[in-house]
């Protein structure tokens, strides 16, 4: 049965264990390991592989497989059957840019926890209706950024959020400051150029340096 306080409770232990969600896009498998330990060994554990590649289910199972100290999520779920895979694969939770209600309907039955995306109030509001309280912000920037995250904690203090879209290392602590932001969404500690090299111990800095950027 579907219980909206345990799924807020479980939602809140992926937010509460860093400051930023790496959103990962992973264009070869034989990258996941080097490019999940440099991110998990210098302070963000909580990965978020997005499906916009053909390896990405693969590289779900084998993190979640060989990286216990890891809690890897797919990203870009957009589908009850992309639910339904990224379950199977091992995925610890889920992430959609938007969510529809066949979408909510099926978060309710995975098993997983999904953090539904929504850029407005009565796409919040929708969000509440369904059962949830935990969501990511997205587009962050784009859609008002912190100002419109202030102006939605007015009239709906109950929900949370990882806002992710346009963020970077001197917009995120901003962010981090609001009472209903719990974490960011980000990519810029994964610079294309540090991807294409498999410079790993630079993105292990960059790892770092975001982890501290709450206290």
């Amino acid at each position: 049965m579907f219980d909206p306080v345990q799924l807020r409770e479980r939602i809140d232990a992926v937010f509460a264990r860093a400051p930023v969600i790496p959103v990962i896009t992973l264009q070869r498998l034989e990258d996941a390991l080097p490019l999940g330990r440099a991110l998990v060994e210098n302070g963000l554990p909580v990965l978020e592989v997005t499906l916009r590649t053909a390896c990405a289910l693969e590289a779900i199972a084998l993190l979640a497989r060989e990286l216990p100290k890891a809690c890897v999520g797919a990203g870009t779920v957009l589908s009850s059957a992309d639910l339904t895979r990224v379950a199977q694969a091992g995925a610890a939770f889920a992430i959609s840019p938007g969510a529809t209600n066949a979408l909510y309907a099926a978060g309710k039955d995975c098993g997983i926890p999904l953090i539904p995306g929504i850029a407005t109030a009565s796409e919040l509001m929708r969000g509440l209706e369904h059962g949830w309280q935990r969501f990511k912000f997205f587009p962050a920037e784009a859609s008002g950024g912190v100002a419109a995250l202030k102006g939605l904690g007015g009239p709906l203090p109950q929900a949370r959020f990882c806002p992710t879209g346009g963020i970077d290392a001197a917009r995120a602590p901003t962010y981090l400051a609001l009472p209903n932001v719990a974490c960011v969404g980000g990519s810029w500690m994964l610079p294309d150029d540090a991807l294409r090299t498999r410079d790993w111990a630079r993105i292990g800095q960059l790892a770092r340096a975001a982890a501290g950027l709450r206290g």
